[in-house]
């Protein structure tokens, strides 16, 4: 199926979803074009904040982007990583059967099928401006995100390793 395809039936169900993403068979090139489409996703929805900020500041834009570009597309990566073997850490010590793969493979499915969200997200914090709208949207990023990443983790803990 088409990432596009998948992103949409997460939004339906993103246990679906994710018993088949693991039923794929372990693949960390998957994986890891996951984590950097949603990496990059998250760049371009930081844009046009960054665009008000140089406008308003009259600031560099190109200083402001290649702070973002180092912190979303370098760093956040190898953050995550981290993230997800934590979490891989603390399922397994509360009984889950799963294996490090499902902990990477459930918070970077999460991240980039959150990601519509956090574009708008942007959309709205470059045209609007901080504010009420702002942080109702960024919520709802928020919340959606971590439904997708308890979800698939708990189905993927759930399934075991295959």
């Amino acid at each position: 199926m088409p990432v596009t395809t998948d992103i949409t039936a997460t939004y339906r169900g993103p246990r679906r979803v994710m018993a088949r993403l693991v039923s794929m068979g372990q693949r960390e090139d998957r994986a890891l074009a996951f984590l950097m489409g949603g990496c990059i996703l998250m760049f371009f929805a930081r844009l046009p904040s960054l665009a008000r900020q140089a406008h308003l500041e009259s600031s560099d834009l190109n200083m402001l982007m290649g702070g973002a570009l180092l912190a979303l597309i370098f760093i956040l990566p190898l953050v995550l990583y981290v993230l997800a073997w934590v979490t891989h850490l603390i399922a397994r010590a509360v009984g889950g059967r799963g294996d490090s793969y499902t902990a990477r493979l459930a918070l970077f499915w999460a991240l980039l099928a959150a990601s519509p969200l956090a574009l708008l997200h942007g959309l709205v914090a470059g045209f609007i401006g901080p504010g009420a709208a702002q942080q109702v949207v960024g919520l709802i990023w928020f919340l959606l995100f971590a439904w997708f990443w308890i979800s698939c983790l708990v189905q993927g803990y759930k399934a075991g390793s295959l």
